[in-house]
């Protein structure tokens, strides 16, 4: 296994994960396993590249199917989800993990990896709640709305004890320091899922259209998941936007959602992509959500993303085809969403969505 960025360490947590969570699936009268019941016959080489934020989920699963096939070598590397997209298309990438769906103008394109005529489609693995995170020396239960989220990152409110702010902390500890907004410096699908939010619940404050650059200059930028978390714990008074498995040894703001503040919850993450329709106009067996970032039921947290394998409908290489549908079917195995969770702080996928991503993964020829 070969993942950039992570260590041997976490690779053999997180098989250790995976071995306990199929135990466990296997006692409480499961369907789903991620043990092999007979010797794999697959073999080969596997190399994704994509969403900084699959990919402690990405270590956990790739973990738990070598050891289930153990002449498959899966070499993951977490560039973003642009690079993702870009390599899986231009044929440098046997699939791509995007936290954004294929655009139209990508979908136009030619797969090099693809069978003539034929294109990549979105798989839904990976649903994870994007935190609001922040270093504040003495600032604990940080509430925030879209709109002052919206000011502080496109740099029209610039102190912690701005009135916009305070008038949501009544009694809290603000300083009036300037704050330091540390956003994405490459294409990311989680600022597409950030100003996608934003865009939708503060217009008139984040007047951007949704996209996957961050479009203001303000403040500091870094590359990855691990990038703004490591810029945002040695700056302080400072504050990102991150997927939740990043954020060890930050503090969360809680979010308004209607007229309550949430705490961030991967379940309430999940109910909001459950209740969501797919996009329309997609290829045949793509499953692009369009996500209902107007969510307001109780609990919900409609600042999520949904990260997705992006995988060919027919792959020039029928031996490559085989693999990617073994890797991507045991990806949405229930025991693999548990150990992902446990590992990630991901939500696992409800049972109708990785019923339906289980059929798409079928038709992969």
């Amino acid at each position: 296994m070969k993942l950039k960025r992570y260590g041997a360490t976490l690779a053999i947590l997180a098989a250790a994960a995976i071995s306990l969570t199929a135990c466990a699936s296997n006692e409480g009268g499961s369907t789903a396993s991620t043990t092999s019941k007979a010797p794999s016959n697959l073999s080969g080489t596997l190399n994704g590249i994509g969403s900084s934020a699959q990919g402690t989920a990405q270590t956990t699963w790739i973990a738990g199917f070598q050891t289930d096939n153990p002449k498959v070598t899966i070499n993951y590397d977490p560039q973003g989800s642009g690079a993702g997209r870009t390599s899986f298309i231009s044929g440098a990438a046997d699939f791509a993990g995007s936290d954004a769906y294929l655009k139209d103008a990508e979908l136009a394109m030619d797969f090099k990896g693809c069978a003539a005529g034929t294109k990549g489609i979105d798989l839904p693995v990976y649903i994870s709640p994007i935190a609001i995170a922040y270093n504040v020396d003495g600032l604990t239960d940080l509430k925030l709305d879209a709109a002052t989220i919206a000011g502080i990152f496109n740099g029209s409110i610039k102190t912690w004890n701005d009135p916009k702010i305070a008038a949501l902390n009544s009694g809290a500890s603000l300083p009036s320091a300037p704050i330091t907004v540390v956003h994405r410096s490459d294409d990311s699908g989680t600022t597409q899922n950030f100003t996608d939010y934003l865009a939708q619940n503060a217009p008139t404050v984040w007047t951007k259209p949704a996209g996957q650059t961050f479009p203001y200059t303000v403040g500091d930028a870094a590359k990855g998941t691990s990038g703004v978390a490591d810029a945002t714990k040695n700056a302080k008074n400072s504050i990102t936007y991150i997927d939740e498995s990043g954020s060890a040894g930050l503090s969360i703001a809680q979010l308004k959602v209607g007229s309550t503040f949430n705490k961030i919850s991967a379940s309430g993450a999940a109910d909001v992509v459950a209740k969501s329709p797919l996009a329309t106009g997609r290829p045949a067996n793509d499953l692009a959500i369009k996500i209902d970032r107007t969510n307001t039921d109780q609990g919900a947290w409609p600042l999520v993303l949904v990260s997705y394998i992006i995988a060919c409908q027919q792959y020039s290489d029928s031996a490559k085809a085989g693999l990617v549908k073994g890797y991507a079917d045991y990806v949405v195995s229930d025991a693999a969403q548990q150990a992902a969770s446990q590992q990630a702080g991901s939500a696992p996928l409800s049972k109708d969505l990785a019923s339906k991503v289980s059929a798409s993964i079928a038709t992969i020829k």
